[in-house]
């Protein structure tokens, strides 16, 4: 059993896959047996359950710096993407980097056929071709590596070329202070540092990137009063961005709620001060330079085996060992990743 930021964490040592998987503190798992526990006695209510996904609504908006009335909900990247993929112009040109997650990418490569274009640049330029696209498709930090974008030259280069930006915040959001309400669209998935189960995701939408938005997965929760909009025509959706909810999976946002307001009430300066610094240690160790990111990839032989006869628990993402250093993680840690390559 650790203990970190007020909460109890009950994970194996030496876990640091929190990229792939993020653990969650004893009282969001609590909170998903609860519900397991009501759903067995029959003591659910559909309707129930609207307050809890608006909740994660709120939290969300807090850690990404934007007003809840833009966030939807959904179960992953990829199809909240794909309704901003669905509605781009026929030709549009898309400026992603080097490696990019393909929930980013995919969901507008495979627009093909209508002549969207997809392009691919290295991190480091990414600003200086924002101009010559129509939108840009990005992860604030890059899956494969804790790579940093330089999100104040994107902003000040999509401002100056009023070219749209997409940011996909899930490796991000959870351990950095973001405030990204300028962003025209902002997508992540819980279930990594967000520390909720697999199946919630949430996407805001900036009100000037409504109509470049299309609610392709549109429902009856997703009508302007859902419990009205059960049966029949004629179309009748929200307002804001709740037509762009997905139906959201109920046993994930009951563990959702709890875990986003959690970490919505801690100081993000500390946590990203303690994921980093414990990154930037074992960067120091192995003859890395610091990153500025929680994430750190190696690309020893044979890293994965060798960490994992060690007790470490890392994932294999581009050819390297990935590990990441969330709340729960400690100097033993960075020891044992330490010890195990020397």
């Amino acid at each position: 059993m650790r203990t970190a930021f007020g909460a109890e964490f009950e994970l194996v040592d030496g876990y640091l896959n929190t990229p792939s998987i993020g653990v969650p503190p004893l009282h969001v798992a609590e909170a998903v047996e609860g519900f397991v526990r009501d759903w067995r006695t029959g003591a659910q209510r559909a309707a129930d359950f609207d307050a809890l996904v608006d909740d994660t609504r709120a939290s969300f908006a807090r850690l990404v710096g934007v007003p809840a009335e833009r966030v939807a909900v959904g179960p992953a990247v990829s199809p909240l993407v794909g309704m901003v993929a669905q509605a781009v112009p026929d030709g549009c040109r898309v400026l992603t980097v080097e490696g990019e997650f393909t929930s980013v990418t995919f969901p507008f490569a495979v627009q093909a056929d209508r002549g969207v274009q997809v392009t691919e640049v290295p991190l480091a330029g990414l600003a200086e071709e924002v101009g010559r696209h129509d939108l840009v498709a990005v992860s604030v930090v890059q899956s494969a590596d804790g790579a940093v974008v330089d999100l104040g030259a994107l902003r000040a280069a999509a401002g100056d070329a009023a070219v749209p930006v997409l940011l996909d915040v899930t490796q991000a959001a959870g351990w950095m202070p973001l405030e990204l309400d300028w962003a025209d669209w902002v997508v992540c998935a819980g279930y990594k540092w967000l520390l909720a189960p697999r199946g919630a995701a949430w996407l805001a939408v900036h009100p000037r990137a409504v109509e470049w938005t299309r609610p392709v997965a549109a429902s009856w929760y997703t009508g302007q009063d859902r419990w009205h909009s059960v049966y029949g025509l004629p179309l009748r959706l929200a307002d804001g961005a709740r037509r762009f909810d997905i139906f959201p999976a109920w046993p994930s946002f009951a563990g959702a709620a709890p875990a986003l307001s959690y970490l919505a009430s801690l100081d993000l300066d500390a946590v990203r001060a303690h994921g980093v610094g414990l990154a930037d240690r074992l960067r120091a160790a192995v003859g890395l330079p610091a990153q500025g990111s929680p994430i750190v990839a190696l690309g020893f032989k044979d890293p994965v085996e060798r960490l994992a006869e060690a007790g470490v628990v890392a994932g294999a993402r581009a050819g390297r060992a990935r590990l990441g250093f969330h709340i729960y993680n400690t100097e033993a840690d960075v020891e044992r990743v330490v010890d195990a390559l020397s």
